[in-house]
């Protein structure tokens, strides 16, 4: 048996390399995946992987910093799919790669604060529907 067969996997970044693998790993373990980022042809790309390997995958143009994006999409996942079991985020926060003396403070405090916010948004509206399912 499958470990996430009749299950509903989130991914956020999944047009990444590394959201992508978790997308098409949760998908061979049985999962129903939804790929969200905000920039559709790249997850085109790993729902079409998907489906080729016998998958199911569905897409959408999230930004995963706007509160309310974030909460009408994984409000229509649970609607459409009737649960949510996963939910993955593999989205970069933008980090700035210069040598430390170069750094502004808001560059520094730039990816702490992306991530944060990614985090709790994602996290928060995926718990919603985890608790009434009381599961996840």
């Amino acid at each position: 048996m499958m470990l996430l067969q009749d299950k509903v996997a989130v991914v956020y970044g999944a047009g990444g390399p590394i959201g992508g693998a978790a997308a098409r790993g949760f998908a061979g373990e049985g999962a129903r995946v939804f790929l969200a980022g905000r920039t559709l042809a790249p997850l085109d790309r790993v729902a079409d992987d998907i489906r080729a390997a016998g998958g199911t995958a569905e897409t959408a143009q999230v930004d995963a910093l706007d509160e309310e994006a974030v909460d009408r999409f994984v409000d229509s996942v649970a609607e459409r799919a009737g649960r949510i079991d996963v939910s993955f985020n593999a989205i970069s926060v933008q980090d700035v790669q210069k040598p430390l003396m170069e750094i502004s403070a808001e560059e520094f405090e730039q990816p702490v604060r992306i991530a944060t916010r990614m985090q709790f948004l994602t996290t928060r509206a995926a718990v919603r529907h985890m608790l009434s399912q009381g599961s996840g």
